[in-house]
């Protein structure tokens, strides 16, 4: 138990708020200062004769510890008491103190964590730096003007340190900021690929669908009705998809229920699908399927959905060929619609060809790259096309 505490303090103390955390800063030394052994560790500046202590000595000291309690809140205003504080006990001569360090700790914060008017905070600090030099110098202080510079050297040093921390905390904001910003965009893209596909593919089968119910409602009652009810199925499919999309979007933080992901398991069903819509289409798979990453597997089908979506919207009734190759290190997936008549003989020309945005094929080859994927799709001589998609395999294990 003691352990698990000990290895759970740096990441609790972090939660404090700064001024709970300058504030045990400012205790500890206080109680630290009352040590005798400790005395020695101090900055020393006057090497005067000491002068015994009194209540004015426990005053200046509690004066150069407690004020860091609001060091990063109010860093003027801590800066000037300490630095008062060390002047006087200096002056007075006073026995030295580890509460005199509060001083460093003071001119730190200042170079940290002050805002407004910081030049005019560093010229009152040094004026006053000099007028202490001044006094002790006619009080007989035996320390050289070379000390009395190195001194100061040291207090700009630690300053410095001050404004490059403040300015590396600043530049470490500004790259969260804009990382998130990164990563939002992302999250736009990658939500915007995934209504894409699901609005396209659905919405392109219903309409392709309605169209055939059309032609056949006043001679084949039969073959309307299964159209109908091939659309009622695909604006099924096509809710549910896009009730699973919207619960992502809730950001709840729960994880994606099993079943509701795409799958290359269910690359049949859009197979069947597109048969539904009048697509003569064939499947064939080589090689055992084996379990993939979430983004593996969902790439894999949105390609067949994509290629399949095309197929039905400029290629209806044409003869197209899904091949799905499982290989032990990738997954390579190749769409082919050959351009030719159906067997049938049924003439599509005379169907509307639906307007392509073109960003369906662009969100493809942008979610492959993100998997080190690649994916070619071209024209063929025929007016068929192919689309050829090489996936690396991943496990989530």
């Amino acid at each position: 138990m003691f352990a698990r505490s000990v290895r759970s303090w740096p990441g609790s103390w972090r939660t404090h708020s700064a001024f709970a955390k300058d504030s045990a800063l400012a205790a500890v030394l206080t109680l630290l200062a009352f040590v005798p052994a400790l005395s020695a560790v101090s900055a020393e500046l006057s090497d005067l004769p000491e002068r015994p202590l009194d209540a004015l000595a426990v005053a200046l000291t509690l004066a150069q510890s407690a004020p860091l309690a609001v060091r990063s809140r109010w860093p003027a205003a801590c800066l000037a008491i300490v630095g008062s504080a060390f002047a006087a006990h200096q002056a007075l001569s006073y026995p030295m103190t580890l509460a005199s360090i509060g001083l460093y700790l003071a001119v730190y914060a200042a170079g940290a964590h002050q805002v407004r008017f910081r030049p005019a905070v560093a010229a009152v600090s040094t004026v006053g730096y000099v007028v202490l030099v001044i006094i002790l110098y006619g009080l007989g202080s035996p320390v050289s003007l070379q000390n009395f510079f190195t001194f100061y050297l040291t207090l700009v040093v630690i300053w410095m340190a001050g404004v490059g921390m403040r300015r590396w905390r600043a530049e470490e904001a500004e790259r969260r900021r804009l990382s998130a910003d990164v990563a939002r965009a992302a999250e736009r893209a990658r939500i915007a690929r995934e209504l894409h596909d699901v609005v396209t593919h659905h919405v392109t089968a219903m309409v392709v669908q309605a169209d055939a119910a059309q032609f056949v409602v006043g001679t084949a009652p039969d073959r309307a009705g299964t159209g109908l009810a091939a659309i009622s199925d695909t604006g099924r499919r096509a809710l549910t998809e896009l009730r699973h999309l919207l619960g992502v979007l809730e950001a709840t933080g729960e994880s994606t229920p099993a079943g509701r992901t795409p799958t290359l398991g269910r690359i049949a069903d859009l197979v069947e699908q597109a048969r539904l819509s009048g697509l003569p289409v064939v499947l064939t798979e080589h090689g055992e399927q084996r379990p993939q990453a979430v983004d593996v597997e969902l790439a894999a089908y949105r390609v067949v959905q994509e290629a399949l979506t095309n197929a039905m919207k400029h290629a209806t009734g044409r003869r197209t060929t899904v091949t799905v190759h499982h290989h032990a290190d990738h997954i390579t997936i190749e769409v082919i619609n050959d351009g030719l008549v159906a067997p049938s003989g049924e003439v599509t020309g005379d169907r509307p060809v639906l307007p392509s945005s073109g960003r369906g094929l662009d969100g493809l080859c942008q979610r492959l790259r993100m998997l080190d994927g690649e994916l070619v799709a071209t024209s063929r001589p025929d007016g068929g096309f192919s689309v050829r998609a090489v996936i690396p395999s991943r496990s989530d294990t």
